[in-house]
């Protein structure tokens, strides 16, 4: 029998352990907490897991699945992914790379680079799955795995960082707390169309994939993206005629210049259709078609309201069909099988209506609504990442893709490290000097520029009598009005803003993008560039929210107080001295109203014996004894250039001062800058020679 003692200890024992166990703050059950919390481990969840886990913060990731990446466990069906793998570019600069390389993502180990993985241009979703398995134990990110999230709401808290907590419910009822959450799910609920007989429709996401299945079958096809023609292309060989039906034309990536429409690799059915191999396209409102099946196990398509005055339960023998009246109605053929491929949608339904997340409008009703910061409008602290952040770029750029939404993700981590622990948004600081050669570095090289285009752009900040600037990279410029909110940067004394552009006229399904002359190859034309090429936009100062709504649907940016397109480039390389470069310079220089160019020490020493206000590369270098030493190798070849003045020639005083005087005046040439000008011209200045 136990000791008195012992038996007043075991309460005491029990207590504690029941403490301990429900982890009691006055008696109430608290959560495991946490500050980020990511659901979903596929791409996005990873690529954010990734930069919060450099960064030393406090985060988990949510998986329903065993592993990372379940989407392309079994998507694409045929498994054939159209993201391409250029593994070879006859470059060796890794940032450029990138720009043909959309599947890696963002880290600081070069061996989880794709190419490592695969050699194929258009890879295996497989290889895919490894990829990303590889990436997150590799970088041994903290993933949760096996936990299918299953419910969230708010609970309010006035000493969080957002007035709210996120309680997360996991499928085994165990809730999480979080301060911020980080929604990474992407969009995988088929999109269904229900109309009276949908009940015969197969679905994408389970028809067979082998094409022995199909075999002397007629095939009806409900929509007409990528997944569409994937499924047409599998048993394009197979079949007696394929028809694809959908309510709006086909797309092409390679006139819309987005990797969304429907791509090369998949449209072979667009050569059965135009050269009358039996296959064929239709365009039609899914909502008001119908289905109705023979006795036979046929399907026949008839219209709405053919059925009205129908018995519902009738068959096709009975029922008025619209082959009937006319004759030759198209789809009048009967079909053995009719698929669905309309894509996939966002999944609202684990979402408590006190997070107000809610659809977007049109067309974007598949993607939640946010703002142009991925943070949803209803809720602060809930940021959207990856394919369902879409809604942000779509139709426009590539934000619902890796090779758009990896830099997307690092631009949310930039401004949650702002808002939540005071890190202003990277930069560099740079003098004056180097602005004409740091602009050409980013556009000649820099990814996130080159596919997120029109929505990242570079921001450059002069600083006080444009001496030197502050180099942004790859801020939203949706939220330019906002820019000192979100990077701690400050604007007193102009921006210019770097982003690539298309041609205003160029993109879309009704374009012809090979027509002659497509390309403009005079600097002076540069403006009228068809193809992506960089523009550079002026303000003296920050544009306001009102005048970012206020802008026109289709320009990027609100009208600047300067613009200046550099001229397309057939290789994407704007580095020619005369096509690139120098109208560049001008147009800083002409905003700036200083000089740009670089001088020799013996132009430096001319200007500091002659002028009182020296070039900044003088001031900067020369003044303060930095540049390089010259030698008369260098001399030598400056002269042959007709860059300096042989001095070594001369033979009088007389004949010296007058070189010198011509040389000088040559060197301060000024520009002409005309009176007619007005903040609102594209060109500032006129410059009268080069």
């Amino acid at each position: 029998m136990a000791s008195p003692a012992a038996q007043c200890a075991w309460p005491l024992l029990l207590t504690f352990a029941v403490c301990v166990g429900s982890c009691c703050t006055g008696g109430a059950f608290t959560p495991p907490h946490h500050n980020y919390c990511i659901i979903g481990a596929g791409p996005s969840g990873l690529q954010m897991a990734y930069f919060l886990q450099r960064a030393g913060r406090d985060y988990v990731v949510f998986e329903r699945s065993h592993a990372p990446g379940s989407f392309f466990a079994l998507y694409p069906r045929h498994r054939k992914l159209i993201s391409i793998n250029k593994r070879h570019t006859g470059k060796s600069n890794s940032e450029f790379n990138l720009r043909h390389d959309w599947n890696s993502l963002l880290s600081h180990d070069n061996r989880l680079l794709f190419r490592h993985y695969s050699h194929d241009f258009f890879p295996d979703a497989d290889t895919m799955v490894r990829y990303l398995e590889d990436f997150a134990s590799t970088l041994a990110l903290r993933v949760q795995y096996n936990t299918a999230i299953i419910h969230v709401r708010l609970e309010k808290d006035s000493q969080s960082w957002n007035g709210h907590y996120f309680i997360l419910t996991d499928h085994n009822s165990q809730n999480y707390r979080c301060s911020v959450l980080l929604v990474a799910t992407g969009t995988w609920v088929p999109n269904v169309v229900n109309f009276p007989g949908s009940e015969y429709v197969e679905g994408y996401e389970s028809v067979s994939i082998n094409p022995k299945d199909f075999a002397g079958q007629s095939v009806l096809i409900l929509g007409r993206g990528n997944s569409a023609f994937e499924t047409a292309d599998n048993i394009l060989g197979v079949t007696n005629f394929i028809h694809m039906v959908s309510r709006s034309r086909v797309r092409l990536s390679w006139a819309t210049h987005y990797v969304g429409d429907l791509r090369a690799i998949n449209n072979g059915l667009l050569d059965t259709y135009q050269l009358k191999s039996l296959d064929g396209l239709l365009e039609g409102d899914l909502e008001d078609m119908a289905i109705v099946k023979d006795k036979k196990g046929k399907l026949h398509i008839t219209l709405k309201f053919y059925l009205e005055n129908s018995n519902s339960s009738a068959d096709a023998e009975s029922i008025t069909l619209p082959q009937d009246e006319l004759d030759n109605f198209a789809p009048r053929a009967p079909y053995d099988r009719v698929i669905r491929c309309l894509g996939w949608k966002f999944d609202f339904s684990i979402y408590n209506r006190s997070l107000r997340l809610m659809p977007g409008k049109g067309n974007k009703k598949k993607y939640p609504l946010i703002k142009l910061s991925y943070e949803s409008r209803g809720t602060q602290g809930l940021f959207v990442l990856g394919t369902a952040s879409h809604s942000v770029d779509f139709r426009k750029s590539a934000g619902g893709f890796i090779h758009g939404f990896r830099y997307t993700t690092r631009a949310v981590h930039h401004l949650l490290e702002h808002r939540y622990h005071g890190v202003p948004w990277p930069s560099s600081v740079y003098p004056i000097t180097q602005l004409t050669n740091s602009i050409i570095k980013r556009v000649n090289e820099a990814s996130g520029l080159y596919q997120m285009f029109s929505v990242l752009g570079d921001i450059i900040l002069l600083r006080e009598n444009a001496t030197a600037f502050e180099y942004l990279e790859e801020y939203p410029v949706g939220i330019l009005a906002e820019l000192e909110l979100h990077t701690g940067r400050k604007t007193h004394n102009g921006l210019f803003v770097v982003i690539m552009e298309y041609g205003k006229n160029f993109s879309g399904a009704d374009k012809d993008v090979f027509y002659y002359n497509r390309a403009v190859g005079e600097a002076q034309h540069a403006w009228q560039s068809n193809f992506l090429h960089p523009v550079i936009y002026y303000y003296k100062r920050l544009p306001t929210e009102r005048e970012m709504r206020r802008r026109p649907p289709d320009w990027t940016l609100p009208r600047p107080d300067a613009v200046h397109h550099i001229v397309e480039d057939f290789l994407t390389d704007w580095t020619a001295p005369n096509a690139h470069i120098l109208p560049l310079r001008r147009f800083l220089e002409n905003c700036l109203d200083t000089d740009l160019r670089s001088f020799f020490a013996e132009s430096c020493f001319l200007f500091a014996l002659t002028r009182q206000k020296l070039p900044p590369f003088c001031q900067q270098g020369y003044m303060q004894m930095q540049g390089l030493v010259g030698n008369e190798r260098l001399r030598r070849h400056a002269v042959e250039a007709g860059l300096m003045e042989d001095y070594t020639v001369m033979h009088s005083t007389d004949a010296l001062f007058d070189r010198q005087r011509d040389s000088r005046d040559q060197l301060l040439k000024d520009y002409v800058i005309p009176a007619n000008q007005h903040p609102g011209a594209l060109p500032c200045l006129q410059p009268t020679k080069s």
